[in-house]
């Protein structure tokens, strides 16, 4: 086959965007048509504009969300700049147009689909006022209306971005921007609202990181040059890793959507069939980008625009499918039992058997979440013991032994009874609140983390941003030093305790899913940093010395003991709106169950408070050993100079006393 000549690359850069919303328009027009996504309702129609608007709006919006990201993405991550080349500035100019292109289409959706949620057409009397009434009112509206303002943020710091670091955080932006999207997805509304959203935000982030990507090398391949090999090779990583995480939500979905082999048949199902066929065929296309060009070093430039462009036709064609599918009705699914409940109108979970101690450990209900959470987290740091281990370096056996029983406890708290319970009952809430506050962190923070991240990951010699990079950058930030400060973490430690429930934050974390997953988080990562400013031996902002730092602790738990005594002695119910709501049979006095947890809240902080006050003395006799070793190191060199200065200091003095 004939070599093409180097001047075909420009025009192959523009046939990667064009090729793939083009594939991806001539596939979603037939296939809503077959699937019924645009088929006219019964009640509540909104007329063929809206129907159809709504089917082409989507598809041009996910495809610009995907190329906004992957442009940032590639220019603040995977691609160096070079002397006298504008890699950097090109992808920033691209990114706010495109952002630009997803806030209108952002834009278009919320008007455009607020005539498909309430059933009438854009042009009925009065539809705009309608729609300033109810915008902060609907849930689905104010998940719109916020897209809308992140990605009009986006478009400027696009704009001005130059700097790797400054790409990095529109990145982190435009990604922020998806969750709006997930949790007004078309199944984050069904039975199992939780998993719904995490498959949905595992397969929005692995599209646009994907596809964006791709898009983007493909647009940025003229000025790509001698950085093309590494910077491809970096996307291939990533492309994996979208890979599995797109597989895993369809697992998800899958779980979701069909409780029978009947549902496997519907048009629904038809579709996310062939979605499957369509990743099968990605990641053949993978295999080849692997084998042809970047295992021979990308050294045919147009060898990749050629294969990138068939590639993103698929890809187009498997957006295109994602948008119909949103539109199109799924089975009808068999209600669990116990959704008819008040439990489950405030929770979105059915109402769990009766609570009693043999429940402790036969009780459990998955968040996928927080267990991929888990489980990429163990997964990480086995796969850093290991390269080090593999290499000759030493690790000790027992960090991961402690890393792996932190992340089960995380597991037990958030899916087990504590987190079940801790839904409808105050004193199995706190339980799980302490665990992940106060006994977790005492499991991950020995472990140390960042210190086998540091050695495990390669550091990048080419002045792009790599994991080892961001992760220095954060730990080294004047942001860590704040938070790591003993006085700053302590005082977060217990402030949130306050700040969350005597206030309405406890409420939202009991009603809301959004609530929930925050309140976890922050007390897991408040936890941990105040038991990292104590005992964390991890690079990071100069640590106080032991007997400060004993002090700070002694003080802060104290606070954290009057806390539970507080609610332990209160006449007050906490959030009495939702426990009085919910009912629930086996908690006649919901008092009584508050000052149980209340209870917990005191007791729980005894063990461990002498647990730390011992890691703390342990560092501290570490301390005096090294400092011991390393004067009689100093003395070896010296001559002991030091000693011989102070007995001339000595003498001296006793001269002078002579005299």
């Amino acid at each position: 086959m004939p070599v093409p000549p180097p001047e075909t690359t420009p025009a192959l850069r523009w046939t990667v965007p064009v090729t793939t919303v083009l594939t991806a328009i001539v596939v979603a027009v037939p296939a809503a048509a077959l699937s019924g996504a645009a088929a006219p309702l019964a009640l509540g129609d909104a007329g063929p504009f809206v129907r159809w608007g709504m089917v082409l709006i989507e598809t041009v919006h996910h495809l610009a969300a995907a190329l906004t990201i992957g442009l940032l993405v590639v220019a603040g991550f995977l691609v160096r700049e070079g002397r006298g080349t504008h890699r950097r500035r090109s992808a920033a100019r691209v990114a706010a147009l495109s952002a630009l292109l997803w806030a209108v289409c952002a834009a278009a959706i919320l008007v455009v689909g607020f005539g498909d949620l309430a059933g009438i057409p854009p042009s009925s009397p009065g539809y705009l006022s309608d729609l300033v009434a109810n915008l902060w009112g609907l849930e689905l509206m104010r998940l719109r209306l916020i897209e809308v303002l992140m990605v009009a943020l986006l478009v400027p710091l696009a704009a001005a971005a130059r700097t790797r670091g400054a790409l990095a955080w529109a990145a982190a932006l435009a990604l922020a921007a998806l969750l709006p999207l997930a949790y007004g997805g078309h199944a984050s509304g069904t039975d199992g609202h939780e998993t719904a959203v995490t498959a949905l935000l595992l397969h929005l982030g692995g599209m646009t990181v994907w596809v964006g990507g791709l898009m983007a090398l493909g647009l940025l391949l003229p000025v790509l040059g001698s950085a093309l090999p590494d910077t491809l090779r970096r996307y291939s990583s990533l492309a994996t890793w979208s890979f599995v995480a797109i597989g895993l939500s369809g697992v998800l979905f899958a779980l979701l959507t069909a409780d029978d082999l009947g549902d496997l048949g519907t048009s629904y199902w038809v579709i996310i069939w062939a979605k499957v066929l369509l990743l099968g065929m990605l990641g053949c296309f993978g295999a080849v980008q692997r084998r042809a060009i970047i295992d021979r070093g990308a050294d045919r430039p147009w060898l990749f625009g050629a294969l990138a462009a068939g590639e993103l036709a698929v890809m187009g064609a498997a957006v295109a499918l994602g948008t119909v599918l949103s539109r199109t009705p799924p089975p009808s699914i068999e209600a669990s039992e116990g959704t008819d409940t008040a439990v489950y109108a405030l929770t979105g979970y059915p109402l769990p058997p009766p609570y009693e101690a043999a429940r402790l450990l036969d009780v459990w209900q998955v968040n996928w979440f927080f267990l991929l959470l888990a489980l990429v987290a163990v997964g990480l740091y086995a796969a850093g013991c290991v390269r080090l281990w593999r290499r000759g370096d030493r690790w000790p056996w027992w960090r991961l032994l402690v890393w792996v029983l932190g992340w089960a406890v995380f597991v037990y708290a958030t899916n087990g009874a504590p987190g079940v319970y801790g839904r409808i009952m105050f004193s199995q809430h706190m339980v799980m609140h302490m665990t992940l506050m106060m006994a977790v962190p005492i499991f991950l923070v020995p472990a140390q983390a960042i210190t086998l991240a540091y050695r495990a990951l390669p550091a990048r010699t080419d002045r792009t941003l790599g994991p080892r990079e961001v992760l220095a950058a954060v730990v080294h930030s004047r942001w860590a030093r704040v938070v790591a400060n003993p006085v700053v973490a302590g005082a977060v430690f217990f402030g949130s305790l306050i700040a969350f429930y005597w206030t309405g934050l406890f409420e939202l974390a009991l009603t809301t899913h959004t609530g929930h997953v925050l309140m976890v988080l922050h007390f897991t990562l408040a936890g941990f940093a105040f038991v990292w400013s104590l005992v964390g031996q991890d690079p990071g902002p100069p640590r106080w010395e032991p007997p400060l730092r004993i002090m700070v602790l002694l003080v802060t738990l104290a606070a954290h003991a009057f806390f539970g005594l507080a609610i332990m002695q209160g006449s007050w119910l906490l959030a009495p709106a939702f426990f009085k709501t919910i009912e629930v049979p086996w908690v006649p006095d919901l008092l009584a169950d508050q000052q149980v947890g209340g209870a917990i809240a005191w007791g729980v902080g005894e063990l461990p408070t002498v647990v730390l006050v011992l890691m703390v003395m342990v560092d501290w006799m570490r301390r005096d050993e090294r400092e011991s070793e390393r004067s009689d190191r100093r003395a070896e060199r010296d001559d002991d100079a030091e000693l011989a200065a102070y007995n001339a200091r000595l003498a001296r003095l006793a001269e002078r006393s002579g005299r």
